[in-house]
């Protein structure tokens, strides 16, 4: 962004301003708080700063309750300026604002546009034209080949913002130049949305701790019988060849041996902590006491932190005790030395909510862009940019 002269000239800033909404109140502004610097950084070099995000999954089509105006009011709050949020994403009305003296103007939900993301060509030269220049400080949607994200970036000198280029520097230290030993702790639901990062991460990681309803399929693959539990028959096959490569490479792969056990995934639903071999035809629903402290024994040995995935169904507070028994591990691990990165999405949001938020040593704003860097995959919205400058 630093290379850009940005001295009175509009700017289309896009960034991930994707934030949950409960009867139109936002719960959590982290995303809107994560945009605030390079905004402000923007203005301070005399531009004219046009923002632009999707909100949730409209799909073409406008949803009220899906309108930026919400976020426009707190964007307004943080920066303690106006912040003149427009009803619709392109258009004459929009131009005009573009060419008028406001500072900061918000656009209505990009994804109220099918052009979106289809990545059309006409939609995106529609978005140039309310510009000079354009800077993407979206890591959240980079993963994403949409028009906001890689048809502009074509179209308009283009530059990536302080927020991208923080995550792209952090995440790839983990992937470079990890110090170790090197600790990698995964969890959430499937196990096919691991299995890329895993594959990557196997010859840089010392060792695993897989929580989560993903364990449970590995755990099959071991042999083990884990009831009702969540499994993904179909990737038994290719989790077993993981395991044995992790084998051959001397990473070990630490797995729950106790769980709570529950009757079903709802709240107040009969629950009781039992070794795996004791779930009988219940589901695991988190990583028992034993399993947790293993992990977090693993996790204090390390240098090197990755979290990415809860250990159970968090948002219930019966089975909560294995994510919040990692996530003060890795809080730990940070102030012993570690370099810790959690990623986005859940573990995210499960950090916010022990207020552990800020004691770690970067907590990506991406989800699905995080794993996907993990993974190893070029993202579509930093390559774009990466072809603007070298063409």
């Amino acid at each position: 962004m630093e290379d850009l002269d940005v001295m009175g000239q509009r700017v289309l800033l896009r960034c991930d301003l994707n934030v949950p909404l409960r009867a139109g109140q936002i719960t959590d502004d982290h995303r809107i708080q994560a945009a605030i610097p390079t905004i402000l950084a923007l203005l301070e070099r005399g531009a004219r700063v046009i923002v632009c995000s999707h909100l949730g999954r409209p799909k073409g089509k406008v949803v009220e309750e899906l309108r930026m105006a919400p976020v426009g009011q707190r964007l307004e709050q943080l920066l303690g300026r106006p912040v003149e949020v427009l009803g619709t994403v392109v258009g004459e009305e929009v131009l005009a604002a573009s060419l008028s003296r406001a500072d900061v103007i918000l656009l209505e939900n990009l994804r109220f546009e099918p052009g979106e993301t289809a990545n059309d060509p006409n939609f995106a030269r529609s978005l140039a034209a309310l510009a000079d220049c354009y800077v993407n400080d979206a890591f959240g949607s980079a993963h994403r080949a949409h028009a906001s994200t890689v048809g502009v970036a074509k179209l308009l000198p283009s530059a990536a913002g302080s927020l991208l280029k923080n995550e792209v520097e952090k995440l790839s230290r983990i992937l470079t130049s990890a110090e170790r030993p090197f600790v990698a702790v995964l969890g959430g639901a499937k196990v096919s949305d691991k299995l890329g990062v895993i594959g990557n991460l196997l010859h840089r990681v010392d060792s695993f701790c897989i929580g989560g309803a993903m364990a449970f399929t590995l755990l099959v693959a071991r042999g083990e019988d884990v009831g009702g539990s969540l499994v993904e028959k179909d990737r038994v096959d290719e989790v077993r060849g993981v395991l044995a490569e992790a084998d051959e490479k001397g990473v070990e792969v630490l797995l729950p041996d106790d769980v709570v056990a529950a009757d079903s995934i709802d709240e107040g639903a009969a629950h009781e902590t039992v070794d795996l071999a004791g779930i009988g035809g219940r589901l695991g629903v988190d990583i028992g006491p034993r399993s947790a402290e293993r992990f977090a024994a693993e996790i204090s040995t390390a240098k090197t932190v990755l979290w990415n995935g809860p250990m159970g169904i968090f948002e219930i507070e019966d089975y909560a005790a294995g994510t919040k028994a990692v996530a003060e591990a890795v809080v730990e691990a940070t102030r012993n030395g570690a370099y810790s990165v959690v990623g986005g999405g859940d573990s995210a949001a499960a950090l916010k909510q022990l207020g552990m938020d800020d004691q770690v040593s970067h907590l990506s704003t991406g989800g699905g862009a995080s794993l996907e860097f993990l993974e190893g995959i070029e993202l579509p919205g930093i390559a774009a940019l990466t072809e603007r400058k070298n063409g």
